[in-house]
């Protein structure tokens, strides 16, 4: 993630102006909840800036020089923030928002009062986020992506409709792993329509690998939920193919194959549309053993 100069937020220019809408695989994909943004869209700064003053907002690269620069997994993207999101980052993040800095470790049990968290990454805009934020409040949310204008959006969605439940990180999902969530913190991990990086020569950049896999299992309790879902064909097929041959999960479907969608995952306009167009999801349920 690019370095952005220190300053304050820039004040509104004259006029509305767009907002580009996809999370961090460029298709929407909550990446997925196919691009809503706040009904205020005004920009209130442009690439090149730091958005909010430390503490207010999260970091342009919380991590900074304390791990190893090595392949990642998605592609930082800086759209610019509506006033809408900006408002939101600034009541809700000091609270709800945490940056992926990698310095400590964090206490899940404090963070959501008890619950099990499940985590997700890469969420987009966030609006399947919070649907399932909401229609299961028993359950805590650790929503991972690095996109800016996503992360205000779900704010603004929780904070407007009280949900409780979600908390939003900044940064990269495999430094949270490694370096700040305790063995067997987490009920459950979620992977939406994460990029497929469709050429031969990206998919070493692909999310599910056994790497991945052999980090994200101590972090399981027992029996914990990975959940997968893409509507890439290649995609699926090595995500099975990896996921039944790692020896710390164990397929839910008896015969080794892909499941049905489940009806916590909610249905998005993005996936919407490719069911329209003829694209098949595939989703997939894991149990750590």
């Amino acid at each position: 993630m690019s370095e952005q100069p220190e300053n304050t937020p820039h004040p509104l220019p004259d006029g509305p102006d767009g907002l580009a809408g996809p999370g961090t695989d460029g298709r929407g994909a909550d990446s997925t909840a196919g691009g809503a943004v706040a009904s205020d869209d005004r920009p209130v700064a442009r690439r090149g800036s730091r958005m909010f003053a430390p503490g207010e907002g999260p970091s342009p690269d919380p991590a900074g020089a304390h791990f190893e620069r090595r392949i990642r997994s998605f592609q930082p993207r800086r759209s610019r923030v509506t006033a809408g999101q900006a408002e939101a980052m600034l009541k809700r993040w000091p609270d709800w928002g945490l940056d992926i800095d990698g310095t400590r470790v964090l206490d899940l049990d404090e963070m959501f009062g008890g619950l099990p968290v499940v985590m997700e990454i890469g969420f987009g805009m966030g609006e399947a986020t919070a649907q399932m934020a909401a229609a299961d409040p028993g359950t805590g949310i650790l929503a991972v992506d690095v996109h800016t204008p996503g992360q205000g959006n779900l704010l603004g969605l929780a904070d407007r409709n009280g949900l409780t439940n979600v908390r939003v990180a900044n940064g990269d999902a495999i430094i949270l792993l490694r370096e700040m969530l305790p063995p067997e913190s987490l009920a459950g991990c979620r992977v939406y329509f994460p990029d497929p990086w469709p050429k031969k020569r990206h998919h070493k950049r692909r999310l599910i690998q056994p790497e991945f896999l052999s980090l994200l299992a101590p972090r399981l309790e027992k029996g914990g939920l990975l959940h997968c879902a893409t509507d890439w064909e290649p995609y699926a097929e090595q995500m099975l193919e990896v996921l039944n041959a790692h020896p710390d999960f164990e397929n839910s479907q008896a015969d080794g194959g892909y499941a049905p969608r489940p009806a916590f995952r909610p249905l998005t306009r993005f996936e919407g549309q490719g069911l329209d167009k003829g694209h098949v999801v595939h989703d997939l349920l894991f149990h750590r053993r």
